[in-house]
């Protein structure tokens, strides 16, 4: 199977993309509220950045400091129901910080099949097995063979690719004589995943771990940053760190736009909640597409309902990830950037094809 020709655009991505004159309706990406086509949101972009500069290149422990990352991170911490959390430049960046601070005290590592790279320092390798139902089932078995350890389990809040959103309850019947951290990469998760936009680390802080969430923010929520939700003991020892202490922090623009812009997230997510909901609708219960819980992805099988799809005006995400040996990820995204007619077109398309 080869790679289909790219799309290689000159404007921004939206509801539609415009290529070669044809405009086609872009059902694809991971803006999964779709601010980006949200003109008020982009004001306020906008506005923080004439407040605050397109950039801030200094350091967050630099004796020169905007007050913005701080305010940032105490609203996203309380919202999310977290201790503390810590913005930086890229979800990659997070997710290499938690697992680096954490896994030095480590005894075991339990690494789910499906987990992203970011949280994969030099050494760490997936479960090999691509059922997270199997990896379950390993755990449980070591967990029980192990003498007292300190146990470090490493997964994603969804896969993206299947898709599948993830349940972590069955680590409350691990043995009790183990202490156990979880570092959960929620870049798929923040914004349609969880309570509200803020991910699921108040859905699994109830859980017997030290619980530790990292990710992209660049995805559902639109942001150039990574953040990294804890405690207060785990913020504070990655903050001491050189990748956060010598690394330059997002633009704080955006983080501003966040800020003032709440309300226009909410309504995002409600649209795209009702975008969901009306294609699942549509589809019936005996779709031959795949989809889990509230993550609004799609997957087929049929790498021939690319084409035909694109014939019918229509673009979806197609290409081998996370490596470029692996098969092809073929998903149709659902976003907050849709309207209900766009619905309605690639659900026609869809039905001719089944």
């Amino acid at each position: 199977m080869t790679l289909q020709e790219p799309f290689e655009l000159q404007s921004k991505i939206g509801r539609t993309v415009f290529h070669r004159g044809r405009e086609f309706l872009y059902f694809s990406g991971t803006a999964y509220l779709g601010m980006g086509s949200v003109g008020d949101f982009e004001k306020l972009v906008i506005e923080g950045i004439s407040r605050y500069g397109i950039s801030h290149g200094l350091s967050r422990v630099n004796n020169v400091r905007l007050t913005v990352y701080e305010q940032f991170e105490v609203f996203f911490a309380e919202k999310a129901k977290a201790e503390k959390s810590l913005v930086m430049s890229s979800g990659f960046l997070a997710g290499t910080a938690a697992v680096s601070y954490l896994r030095k005290d480590a005894h075991q590592i339990f690494i789910a099949p499906d987990t992203h790279p970011a949280v994969l320092t030099e050494g760490l390798h997936p479960f090999p097995n691509p059922s997270f139902d199997y990896w379950i089932g390993y755990c449980k078995e070591t967990c029980e063979r192990l003498p007292t350890s300190n146990i470090l389990i490493l997964a994603n809040a969804v896969d993206p690719l299947k898709p599948a959103v993830h349940n972590f309850d069955w680590i409350r019947k691990l043995p009790s004589r183990h202490h156990y951290t979880l570092l959960i990469d929620d870049s798929h998760a923040f914004g349609v995943l969880g309570e509200d936009i803020f991910g699921t680390y108040s859905q699994w802080k109830t859980l017997p771990v030290n619980l530790v969430i990292s990710g992209s923010l660049g995805k559902g929520l639109s942001l150039p940053a990574g953040i990294i939700l804890a405690n207060e003991k785990t913020i504070s020892g990655i903050s001491q760190m050189p990748i956060f202490r010598a690394s330059s922090p997002p633009s704080p623009g955006f983080l501003y736009a966040f800020l003032q812009g709440q309300h226009l997230f909410q309504k995002q997510k409600e649209k795209s909640r009702s975008n969901l909901s009306l294609f699942k609708n549509l589809l019936g219960e005996h779709s031959p597409l795949q989809q889990s819980g509230d993550f609004p992805v799609f997957s087929f099988p049929d790498q021939n309902w690319v084409s035909v799809l694109e014939e019918a005006g229509i673009i979806v995400s197609s290409f081998p990830y996370p490596k470029p040996t692996d098969p092809f990820a073929n998903r149709i995204v659902v976003s907050g950037c849709h309207d209900e007619s766009d619905i309605l077109i690639l659900h026609k398309a869809i039905t001719s094809l089944i």
